[in-house]
C-alpha cells in the first residue's frame, strides 16, 4: 500500500451502526473532516491518520456532538 493513493476503508456509523465503505486519501498524514452517513445521512466526524512509510491508515468515526 502506498500512502499517495486513495484507499477503501470500512467504517461504522456512530449513529445508526451501519457499515459503509469510505475512500481515504493516503497522501495527507493527518486530516479531519465531516461526511454524512450513507444510510441515515447524519454528520460523522472522521479523523484520519496515515502512519509510516507503509502507509497504515487509521480512521476514527465520531458523532458530531461528541
Amino acid at each position: 500500500m502506498t500512502p499517495d493513493e486513495l484507499h477503501s476503508q470500512d467504517i461504522q456509523c456512530p449513529y445508526c451502526g451501519e457499515n459503509f465503505e469510505l475512500l481515504v486519501d493516503g497522501s495527507v498524514p493527518h486530516q479531519q473532516y465531516i461526511e454524512d452517513c450513507e444510510v441515515c445521512c447524519r454528520p460523522i466526524v472522521l479523523s484520519v491518520s496515515v502512519a509510516g512509510m507503509e502507509g497504515h491508515i487509521e480512521v476514527v468515526a465520531n458523532r458530531e456532538d461528541d
